[in-house]
């Protein structure tokens, strides 16, 4: 990440807002940005290899369920956060994953600039690309700050996604399972 551009945006914007940058309470506050960023988009550097391709050999092929899973990212139109629980299940070919390594996997995706629908899709892409199971199906729950404090301004709204693939798509009952153990 080029920092100095980052602090340089930062003191453009509360210039732009009509702000004093050099006042006391905002004299630090572009290096903090610019540190901020490196965590809430640390995402854009890394690849969700580094966490899925450490498998294991697993005779039970049944639904692994990884649920409420907290994350929190941005809204890539508005530079807001959104943020919520992650459920993310999957259906072992003999390979399992450590469970941490679903959660490690959601960050990757939540640390990046983007939406909601897109990040659900990518957590399961990469599911499916590094552990090859039978079925996958992944479903995020979050409070978007766009719609909350700016626009409609409807705090406690969720929106939810999901995308369900291979085993989970051929049965339904499967997604039932799925979403019972989910709010159990």
């Amino acid at each position: 990440m080029d920092q100095e551009k980052i602090r340089e945006a930062v003191r453009l914007l509360l210039e732009g807002i009509g702000e004093d940058p050099d006042r006391e309470g905002l004299l630090e506050t572009p290096d903090r940005i610019a540190r901020m960023c490196e965590q809430i988009y640390g995402g854009l550097a890394q690849d969700p290899a580094e966490h899925l391709d450490k498998q294991f050999h697993a005779v039970n092929n049944q639904m692994v369920l990884e649920k409420d899973i907290t994350f929190y990212s941005m809204c890539e139109h508005h530079l807001l956060p959104f943020y919520g629980k992650a459920h993310v299940a999957y259906i072992p070919d003999e390979r399992v994953a450590g469970l941490s390594k679903l959660a490690r996997t959601v960050e990757v995706f939540a640390r990046r600039p983007q939406i909601q629908e897109n990040m659900t899709a990518q957590i399961a892409n990469a599911l499916e690309e590094h552990l090859k199971p039978k079925g996958v199906m992944v479903m995020v729950e979050a409070e978007h700050l766009c719609m909350t404090m700016r626009g409609v301004q409807k705090p406690g709204s969720k929106t939810v996604t999901s995308v369900v693939r291979g085993a989970f798509a051929e049965d339904p009952s499967l997604q039932q399972m799925f979403l019972q153990m989910v709010k159990g």
